[in-house]
C-alpha cells in the first residue's frame, strides 16, 4: 500500500505560509501500519460526527473524506489549532489488498480503517543494492 496526497491535500496556496498553515490545519493527520494480516490507517480527527465520514475505492485508490454538516457552528476563534471541517486523503491500494472488505469505525476521535491482505498475495520485496 502506498501513500498518495490528493489534489486536495496537495493544492496551490501560492507564496503566502499563512495559506500553508491555513490549509495544514484541515487536513487530517495519518498514520498506517502493517500486521500479519493487514494494513492499519489511523485517520486522527477528533471532534467530527461519525456519519460524515465517506470512503469509497475507485480502481486502485482509496478516498478518506469528511465534510462537517451545514449549519455547523463557527466560533470567533482566539487561538486554534487545529479544524474540524473538512478533509480527503488518498491511498494507493496494492493488489494485496482486499479491498471488498476494508472495514472502518470511529473511535475516541479516530478513525481506524483495516485494510485485509489478500493472503498469499504479499508484494513481493527484495534489497538493491547502492553503488
Amino acid at each position: 500500500m502506498n501513500y498518495n496526497q490528493s489534489c486536495a491535500a496537495k493544492g496551490n496556496y501560492g507564496s503566502s505560509n499563512r495559506h500553508l498553515l491555513i490549509r495544514s490545519m484541515q487536513r487530517a493527520a495519518v498514520n498506517i501500519y502493517k500486521t500479519a494480516t493487514s494494513y492499519e490507517i489511523l485517520v486522527f480527527a477528533p471532534g467530527r460526527i461519525r456519519e460524515n465520514f465517506h470512503l469509497d475505492v475507485k480502481g486502485n485508490v482509496l478516498t478518506v473524506s469528511y465534510q462537517p454538516p451545514e449549519g455547523f457552528p463557527r466560533p470567533e476563534w482566539v487561538l486554534r489549532e487545529y479544524s474540524r471541517g473538512g478533509f480527503e486523503r488518498s491511498f494507493n491500494l496494492d493488489e494485496c489488498i482486499d479491498a471488498g472488505n476494508i472495514k472502518a469505525k470511529y473511535v475516541d476521535g479516530v478513525l481506524e480503517v483495516s485494510l485485509p491482505l489478500i493472503p498469499g498475495k504479499e508484494p513481493v520485496q527484495h534489497d538493491i543494492e547502492i553503488s
